[in-house]
C-alpha cells in the first residue's frame, strides 16, 4: 500500500515531516535516482536518499515508535552542531542504527528540565504543530514581588514582537526571600515565550524548567542530564491520545538497545515508571 513519502520518511526517522516538506521543496531527496516532489507517494521499499545520504530500506518499513525522556541541563543547545563548540543534548542520547532522534520541540541554552525524543517523524509533527495545542507546563523561578495585576495580564495576552502570547494557567509555586515560584502553562511554542512573556512585565526570570509536555511530565528520579526510555505501553498510549495509528508491520530492529520494560533500569537512569508526575520545582 503505497503512502506520502513524507509519511514514510518521517516515520524512518529523517526528520519531522514539515522539515522533510521543505527538503522536498528544496529538491533534496532522490527516489530511485530521481528528484522526489510534494505529493509522492511510494511503498517505502524504494531507494531513498535525502540530502545525499542513503535512508536504511528497513528503517523506511513501519517500526515500533520510541520515546526518550531526557533531563536537559542548563548550557546544552538543542542543535546538533554548534560553530562554538557547545555541547549538545544528542551528544547525552543512545546511538541508533539506520535512524536517528528526533527532538519534540526545543529548548534554549539557559532553560533546563523535560526534552522528548523520537525515532517518528510523525509523532514529533503532531506534538509539535500548533494545531494540537499540547499543553507546555515550567516552573519558573521570579525575582522579586509581582503583583496581581501582572498575572492578570499574563492570562489575558500581550503583544509580543512575533505575534500575541499568553500563559493559559498560572499557578503560585512558593518561595522564600527574593525569590518566587510560578507554575505557568502555554500551549504553544514560539522561542523564548516564557521568558519573553515575563520580561514584557518587567519581571526578570532568574531559573527557568520545562517539567510537563502534555500528558508526560519530568520524572521526578531522572537526574539532569541522563534519559530513560518510555516504556512500549507508555509509548502505545501517548500514541492513541494523539490519535496515531500504531505502525502496521512491527519488527525487531537493530536500533541501540531494545526497549525496557516498564521497571527495568536503563544504562543511564533510575529504576521505576517514566512519566510519573514532578512533583517541585527545586529539584
Amino acid at each position: 500500500m503505497s503512502e506520502k513519502i513524507q509519511k514514510v520518511l518521517a516515520r524512518a526517522g529523517v526528520a519531522s515531516r514539515r522539515e522533510i516538506e521543505r527538503l522536498l521543496a528544496a529538491g533534496e531527496v532522490v527516489v530511485n535516482g530521481k528528484v522526489a516532489t510534494l505529493g509522492d507517494r511510494v511503498e517505502g521499499d524504494e531507494q531513498f536518499r535525502v540530502e545525499g545520504k542513503l535512508v536504511s530500506r528497513k528503517a523506511a518499513q513501519p517500526q515500533p515508535r520510541r520515546i526518550l525522556l531526557y533531563h536537559k541541563p542548563v548550557g546544552e543547545i538543542c542543535s546538533r552542531n554548534d560553530p562554538e563548540g557547545r555541547k549538545s543534548v544528542f551528544e547525552a542520547l543512545p546511538p541508533l542504527q539506520g535512524s536517528r532522534w528526533i527532538a519534540i520541540g526545543r529548548l534554549d541554552l539557559n532553560t533546563s528540565g523535560l526534552l522528548l525524543f523520537t525515532t517518528d517523524g510523525e509523532l514529533a509533527n503532531t506534538m509539535m504543530h500548533p494545531s494540537s495545542e499540547i499543553e507546555r507546563e515550567y516552573a519558573v523561578r521570579i525575582l522579586g514581588e509581582v503583583k496581581p495585576e501582572v498575572i492578570t495580564q499574563l492570562l489575558q495576552g500581550v503583544e509580543l514582537e512575533d505575534g500575541p502570547g499568553r500563559f493559559h494557567q498560572i499557578k503560585d509555586g512558593g518561595g522564600d526571600g527574593a525569590n518566587h515560584w510560578y507554575h505557568v502553562v502555554l500551549r504553544e511554542g514560539k522561542n523564548r515565550e516564557v521568558r519573553r512573556l515575563w520580561e514584557s512585565q518587567g519581571v526578570t526570570v532568574s531559573r527557568l524548567m520545562r517539567i510537563r509536555f502534555g500528558s508526560v511530565a519530568l520524572p521526578r528520579r531522572l537526574r539532569s542530564g541522563r534519559w530513560e526510555e518510555m516504556a512500549p505501553a507508555e509509548t502505545r498510549s501517548l500514541c492513541s491520545e494523539l490519535g496515531l495509528a500504531s505502525p502496521s508491520r512491527p519488527s525487531r530492529s537493530g536500533k541501540g538497545r531494545r526497549p525496557p520494560s516498564t521497571a527495568a533500569k536503563t544504562e543511564r537512569s533510575g529504576k521505576g515508571k517514566p512519566g510519573r508526575r514532578f512533583s517541585g520545582p527545586g529539584s
